[in-house]
Formats: structure tokens, sequence, C-alpha cells
């Protein structure tokens, strides 16, 4: 009995001493294990400051484990927070993306994060590479609002319905909710661009063609004397002929309807023009046979004025090559006229002192000029003048035909004065003039 009961108990002892190492095995593999997790939270976060890691001492196996657990949970709490962190990031960042490429849309379902390293120095990388494409997002805002308002402004000016001119490009440009859900993508840039640039060159031909439209109506309205207030009407086109393109800013001022309004006047005025080519054509020979007069040359009006008739009435000619003809004519004529000027303002002085020299001839034959009559002092001063002037026609005369001849030289024509060549009326007067001094000194 003694030795079953031994044999009883060191059977017990075994199965103890068994359990015992089994309950230290275990628990030297759970500390194993949470030494592992230990580092490997450590080493991911990469930062073994912020948490107070027990060192090894001679603590039993559960102190140990009861020292390294508030660390685990500590670092585990942190982990959370990191990986948190990390997913932001790194879905704004794959928003973003999204957003630039195009297929924000498509960017569905959470990201995968890397646990094997989620240190903070990787966190500061995703973080910087979030605010570059934060800013890059906000320069491409900033630029598709800019193209916006400046389709905006276009469409302005050319009459054009903006709503539908913006949606065309993307939707979202035509969305008035909010700034930031605008599509910011390099597909949406490229056709913003390509838009304002097919808008500016809209925009450039119908500025030429409006300037086109706005000098035929000038010189439309110049050519039949259209009144003021009929030509107020065009304002709106005249006010843009000389203008820059990008100096029209005025809404509607390029409207295709506008354009079409300015097509039907020219087209009304150049049917008018058609049926007054006469009366048009008689107005230009008249200006023509005012400078003529104007400057002494003697033409035959009615002969001018029946070749222009034959030539509208026979259809042969054009009549918008007639009055350039008529135009031209008159241009030549003010040349003509503007070469004559300093030889007929010295004429005019000459035929101005032979008018005095005549009233002075007069005045000496009068026995009673100087009686004490009313007006007799003016006489007088006149007749000191007079004689002043007189004594100086011999060198006008001279001067006068040294400039004549000069100007015949060069033109190789005679200076015609109503029809009379100037260089025989003055060589006539000189005659004149001799034979007047001859007889005064007969007389005497």
């Amino acid at each position: 009995m003694l030795l079953q009961i031994e044999q009883e108990c060191l059977d017990v002892y075994k199965r103890k001493v068994e359990q015992a190492a089994n309950s230290r095995a275990q628990l030297l593999q759970v500390l194993s294990d949470a030494k592992l997790e230990l580092s490997t939270l450590v080493s991911a976060l990469g930062d073994k400051s912020s948490v107070g890691i027990p060192e090894k001492g001679s603590e039993t196996i559960k102190e140990q484990l009861a020292a390294i657990a508030p660390a685990l949970e500590q670092l585990w709490k942190q982990k959370e927070e990191r990986v948190k962190e990390f997913s932001d990031v790194r879905s704004q960042i794959q928003k973003i993306c999204g957003e630039i490429a195009g297929n924000a849309s498509e960017q569905t379902g959470a990201l995968a994060v890397d646990e094997s390293d989620l240190s903070l120095k990787k966190l500061d990388e995703y973080q910087v590479k979030l605010k570059e494409l934060q800013k890059e997002k906000s320069d491409r805002l900033s630029k598709v609002l800019e193209y916006v308002s400046t389709v905006h402004d276009l469409c302005a000016v050319l009459g054009m319905d903006f709503f539908s001119t913006i949606t065309e490009v993307h939707p979202s440009l035509g969305d008035s909710t909010g700034v930031q859900s605008k599509s910011i993508s390099n597909d949406t840039l490229s056709r913003l661009a390509k838009t304002v640039s097919t808008l500016n060159e809209d925009k450039k031909q119908r500025l030429h063609k409006l300037q086109e439209l706005a000098t035929q109506l000038i010189d439309l309205w110049n050519l039949m004397d259209t009144p003021e207030e009929e030509r107020r009407l065009f304002n709106h086109v005249t006010c843009n002929s000389s203008a820059l393109v990008d100096k029209v800013t005025i809404p509607g001022a390029l409207a295709l309807d506008l354009i079409e309004q300015a097509e039907v006047e020219v087209d009304r005025l150049d049917k008018l023009k058609s049926s007054r080519m006469k009366e048009i054509a008689l107005k230009r020979q008249v200006e023509l046979e005012k400078i003529f007069a104007s400057v002494h040359i003697e033409i035959d009006p009615e002969a001018a004025r029946e070749k222009i008739m034959a030539l509208i009435d026979s259809g042969n000619v054009e009549p918008t090559e007639l009055l350039a003809d008529m135009d031209n004519q008159i241009m030549k004529a003010k040349e003509e006229a503007l070469s004559r000027k300093e030889i007929l303002d010295r004429v005019e002085k000459w035929m101005s002192a032979c008018e005095e020299e005549s009233w002075l001839e007069d005045y000496n034959r009068d026995e009673n000029r100087y009686n004490a009559s009313r007006g007799a002092h003016l006489n007088l001063k006149r007749a000191e003048k007079a004689r002043i002037l007189v004594n100086k026609i011999p060198g006008m005369v001279d001067t006068l035909v040294a400039k004549t001849r000069a100007w015949e030289e060069d033109r190789g024509i005679s200076f015609m004065y109503d029809g009379v060549p100037l260089l025989a009326m003055l060589d006539e007067y000189a005659m004149l003039r001799q034979e007047r001094e001859e007889e005064k000194r007969r007389l005497r």
C-alpha cells in the first residue's frame, strides 16, 4: 500500500511537473510572440521614443508579459491611428489623381495600406505629395475658371449661348453649385483651350466681316449724302470699324443677327446707289467744276455732263468704276489746284494792284481831288498807299513771270488762266504799261 501510495504520489508529481513545464513553455511562446509583435510594431511605426519598451531584467515570465502588455496596447492604438492617417492621405491623393486623369468616378473602394512601413517619414512623403497635388489642383482649378470666364465673355460678345457651349466641354462646368466640383482633368483643360481658340477665331472673322461692312456702309453713306439720323441707326456697327479684336467687349457686338442686319443694309444701299447713279455722278461733276473754277481752269461742263449721262445710259461701265474714275479726277484736280496756288495768289495780288493803279489814274485826273470835300482825306490816304503799291507792280510782274515759266518748264504745258495763257496776259500788261509810260512822257 505504501509503495502504491508512493507510486501514485510520483505520478501526481510528474503530472504537475509536466503541467508546469507546458505552462512555462506556453508562457515563453506567448512572451516570444509578444516581443516579436512589439518589435514588428516598433519597426513598422519607426518611432521607439514614443512608447516605453521594457528592458530585460530578472522578472518572471508573467511579470515580463505584464510589462510588455501596456506597450503593445499603446502601439496597437498608434498603429490604428497611423493606418487611418495613411488611408486618409492616400485616399485624397487617389482622388486628386483621379480628378486630374479624368476618371474620378472610377476610383472607388478602400485603399490597401502597406502596414510594414507606417513611419512618420513615409507619412511625410505622402503628405508632401498630397500638398503638391493640392497645389496642382488649385492651379488647374484657377486655369479652368479663367477659361470659363473667357468663354463667358466671348459668348457674350458673339451673342452665343454660354451654358450650352460650356456644358459641351464638360457638364460640371455649367454647374453653379460649387467650384470644387468642376472638372480639372487634362482632357477638360485641352477642350477648354480649344473652345477658347475657336471662339477667338470666330471673333476675329466676325470682326473682320463687320469692319468690311462698316467700311462699305460709310462709303455708301458718303456717296449718297445719307442724313445723320439714318447713319445713327448703325452706330453699333460703325463704332468698331477700326477697333482691335481685343478691344471689342460689348455684349452682342459681334452677334450673327447684327452682321446679317448690316449685310441687308449694304445690299439695300447698293441697289439704291444704282438707281441714284446719275444724281451721284452729277454731284461729283459739280464738285470737279468747283475745283477748276476756284483755280481759273476753263472746262466745258456741258460736254462733260453729257458724256457722263451717255456712259451711264449705255451700261458699258460699272457704276463703281465710273465713280472711282471721277474720284480720281477730283483728286488730280485738287493736286493741280495745289500746284497752282502760289502763282494764283500772286496773280490775285497783281490784279488787286492793277485795280489800285486804275483807281489812282482816275484819282489823278480828278481836278477836285484836293478840295475839302467829305472823304477827301480818306482818298488821299488811299492814293498814298496806291502809289507805293503801283511802284511794286514791275517787281511783282517779273516774279510772276519767273514763277510761271518755272511751272511750265516743270510740267511741259502752258499755265492757263480762264482759258488764256498767263504769260500772254502778263506780256500784254507789260506792253500796255510801257505805252502808258510813254504817253505820260509825251504829255509831260
